[in-house]
Protein backbone atom coordinates (compact mmCIF):
# COMPACT_ATOMS: atom_id res chain seq x y z
CA UNK A 1 0.00 0.00 0.00
CA UNK A 2 2.75 2.40 0.72
CA UNK A 3 4.41 2.28 -2.57
CA UNK A 4 1.23 2.75 -4.41
CA UNK A 5 0.93 5.40 -6.80
CA UNK A 6 -1.52 7.00 -9.87
CA UNK A 7 -0.62 4.73 -13.25
CA UNK A 8 -1.77 1.91 -14.70
CA UNK A 9 -1.16 1.08 -18.54
CA UNK A 10 -1.26 5.14 -18.87
CA UNK A 11 1.12 6.97 -21.60
CA UNK A 12 3.49 9.41 -20.25
CA UNK A 13 3.54 12.99 -19.41
CA UNK A 14 3.41 14.56 -22.43
CA UNK A 15 2.28 12.02 -25.05
CA UNK A 16 -0.60 13.40 -27.70
CA UNK A 17 -3.15 11.45 -25.54
CA UNK A 18 -5.45 14.15 -24.20
CA UNK A 19 -5.74 13.79 -20.72
CA UNK A 20 -1.87 12.95 -20.05
CA UNK A 21 -0.90 13.96 -16.95
CA UNK A 22 -3.82 14.01 -15.19
CA UNK A 23 -4.16 12.39 -12.11
CA UNK A 24 -7.60 10.68 -11.02
CA UNK A 25 -8.62 9.36 -7.66
CA UNK A 26 -11.44 6.50 -8.24
CA UNK A 27 -13.19 5.28 -5.17
CA UNK A 28 -14.50 2.32 -6.50
CA UNK A 29 -18.30 1.22 -6.77
CA UNK A 30 -20.65 -0.12 -9.40
CA UNK A 31 -21.55 1.22 -12.59
CA UNK A 32 -21.02 4.78 -14.40
CA UNK A 33 -18.12 5.06 -11.74
CA UNK A 34 -15.80 2.11 -13.13
CA UNK A 35 -16.94 2.93 -15.93
CA UNK A 36 -16.31 6.57 -15.90
CA UNK A 37 -12.72 5.96 -14.86
CA UNK A 38 -12.23 3.52 -17.22
CA UNK A 39 -12.54 6.19 -19.98
CA UNK A 40 -10.70 8.56 -18.05
CA UNK A 41 -7.51 5.90 -18.41
CA UNK A 42 -8.62 5.19 -21.43
CA UNK A 43 -8.13 8.86 -23.22
CA UNK A 44 -4.49 9.10 -20.99
CA UNK A 45 -5.31 10.09 -17.45
CA UNK A 46 -3.36 8.24 -14.79
CA UNK A 47 -6.47 6.66 -12.50
CA UNK A 48 -5.62 5.24 -9.26
CA UNK A 49 -8.85 3.07 -7.79
CA UNK A 50 -9.18 3.14 -4.35
CA UNK A 51 -10.93 -0.24 -2.74
CA UNK A 52 -12.59 -0.64 0.69
CA UNK A 53 -10.65 -3.21 2.73
CA UNK A 54 -11.91 -6.76 2.68
CA UNK A 55 -14.10 -5.13 -0.20
CA UNK A 56 -15.40 -8.35 -2.38
CA UNK A 57 -15.82 -7.37 -6.45
CA UNK A 58 -19.44 -6.53 -6.58
CA UNK A 59 -19.53 -7.87 -9.83
CA UNK A 60 -18.07 -11.10 -9.02
CA UNK A 61 -14.99 -13.06 -9.66
CA UNK A 62 -11.07 -11.86 -10.14
CA UNK A 63 -11.26 -8.08 -10.69
CA UNK A 64 -7.76 -8.08 -12.20
CA UNK A 65 -9.82 -10.05 -15.40
CA UNK A 66 -12.53 -7.44 -15.73
CA UNK A 67 -12.79 -5.37 -18.17
CA UNK A 68 -13.92 -2.54 -16.65
CA UNK A 69 -11.03 -2.13 -14.35
CA UNK A 70 -8.99 -2.56 -17.22
CA UNK A 71 -5.96 0.16 -17.20
CA UNK A 72 -5.76 1.05 -13.84
CA UNK A 73 -4.31 -0.51 -10.72
CA UNK A 74 -5.89 -0.52 -7.46
CA UNK A 75 -5.37 0.10 -3.55
CA UNK A 76 -7.43 -1.36 -0.61
CA UNK A 77 -7.38 1.23 1.83
CA UNK A 78 -9.46 0.67 5.73
CA UNK A 79 -11.32 4.39 5.32
CA UNK A 80 -12.10 4.21 8.96
CA UNK A 81 -8.60 3.87 10.28
CA UNK A 82 -6.22 6.41 10.81
CA UNK A 83 -3.66 5.28 8.51
CA UNK A 84 -5.87 4.61 5.84
CA UNK A 85 -7.27 8.21 6.14
CA UNK A 86 -3.69 10.00 5.84
CA UNK A 87 -2.87 7.78 3.18
CA UNK A 88 -5.87 8.68 1.04
CA UNK A 89 -5.32 12.43 2.14
CA UNK A 90 -1.89 12.11 0.68
CA UNK A 91 -3.48 10.93 -2.54
CA UNK A 92 -5.78 13.77 -3.09
CA UNK A 93 -3.30 16.41 -2.32
CA UNK A 94 -1.73 14.95 -5.16
CA UNK A 95 -4.71 14.70 -7.54
CA UNK A 96 -6.06 16.78 -10.17
CA UNK A 97 -9.54 14.62 -10.10
CA UNK A 98 -11.44 12.53 -7.50
CA UNK A 99 -14.23 10.58 -8.80
CA UNK A 100 -17.07 8.72 -6.76
CA UNK A 101 -20.28 7.07 -7.29
CA UNK A 102 -21.68 6.42 -3.37
CA UNK A 103 -25.26 7.83 -2.17
CA UNK A 104 -25.26 10.74 -0.53
CA UNK A 105 -23.36 11.40 2.60
CA UNK A 106 -21.21 8.44 2.73
CA UNK A 107 -18.38 10.07 1.72
CA UNK A 108 -18.96 12.95 4.32
CA UNK A 109 -19.50 10.48 6.93
CA UNK A 110 -16.07 9.48 6.41
CA UNK A 111 -14.84 12.70 6.36
CA UNK A 112 -13.89 12.92 2.75
CA UNK A 113 -16.63 15.03 1.39
CA UNK A 114 -15.98 17.86 -1.01
CA UNK A 115 -15.51 20.86 1.41
CA UNK A 116 -12.95 18.47 3.72
CA UNK A 117 -10.80 17.87 0.67
CA UNK A 118 -10.55 20.70 -0.74
CA UNK A 119 -9.54 22.66 2.12
CA UNK A 120 -6.06 20.07 1.36
CA UNK A 121 -6.32 20.29 -2.44
CA UNK A 122 -8.03 24.02 -3.89
CA UNK A 123 -7.62 22.36 -7.61
CA UNK A 124 -9.47 19.40 -6.96
CA UNK A 125 -12.30 18.60 -9.18
CA UNK A 126 -14.86 16.65 -7.07
CA UNK A 127 -17.11 14.45 -9.64
CA UNK A 128 -19.63 12.71 -7.89
CA UNK A 129 -21.94 9.79 -9.84
CA UNK A 130 -25.34 9.01 -8.27
CA UNK A 131 -28.37 7.38 -9.54
CA UNK A 132 -31.10 9.73 -8.10
CA UNK A 133 -28.91 12.95 -7.36
CA UNK A 134 -27.48 14.98 -4.31
CA UNK A 135 -30.83 15.48 -3.09
CA UNK A 136 -34.72 14.21 -3.15
CA UNK A 137 -36.73 11.89 -2.60
CA UNK A 138 -34.77 9.14 -4.41
CA UNK A 139 -31.61 10.64 -3.38
CA UNK A 140 -30.56 8.35 -0.64
CA UNK A 141 -31.83 5.08 -2.78
CA UNK A 142 -29.59 2.75 -5.38
CA UNK A 143 -30.38 3.55 -8.50
CA UNK A 144 -30.42 0.91 -11.49
CA UNK A 145 -31.69 0.60 -14.85
CA UNK A 146 -34.68 -1.33 -14.08
CA UNK A 147 -35.48 1.54 -11.82
CA UNK A 148 -35.22 4.07 -14.11
CA UNK A 149 -37.26 1.79 -16.68
CA UNK A 150 -39.69 1.40 -14.90
CA UNK A 151 -40.38 5.40 -13.50
CA UNK A 152 -39.70 6.49 -16.89
CA UNK A 153 -42.81 3.96 -18.18
CA UNK A 154 -40.29 2.49 -20.74
CA UNK A 155 -40.34 -0.60 -18.81
CA UNK A 156 -44.29 -1.06 -19.43
CA UNK A 157 -44.39 -1.99 -23.61
CA UNK A 158 -41.93 -4.84 -22.69
CA UNK A 159 -43.43 -8.16 -22.61
CA UNK A 160 -47.10 -9.63 -23.25
CA UNK A 161 -49.65 -7.29 -22.83
CA UNK A 162 -51.85 -9.33 -20.98
CA UNK A 163 -48.57 -10.33 -18.13
CA UNK A 164 -46.20 -7.41 -16.07
CA UNK A 165 -43.06 -6.81 -18.31
CA UNK A 166 -40.19 -8.33 -18.51
CA UNK A 167 -36.96 -6.92 -17.01
CA UNK A 168 -34.60 -6.21 -20.40
CA UNK A 169 -31.18 -8.17 -20.76
CA UNK A 170 -28.87 -5.70 -20.20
Amino acid sequence: MENQKFGGDSPPEGSAMPLAGTKVLEFSGLGPTPFGAMLLADLGASVLRIERAGAVNPLGGDPRFDFIYRGRPSMAVDLKSPEGMKRVRDLVGAADILIEGYRPGTMERLGLGPDALRADNKRLIYARMSGWGQGGPLSGKAGHDINYLALSGALFPIGPGDAPPVPPLN
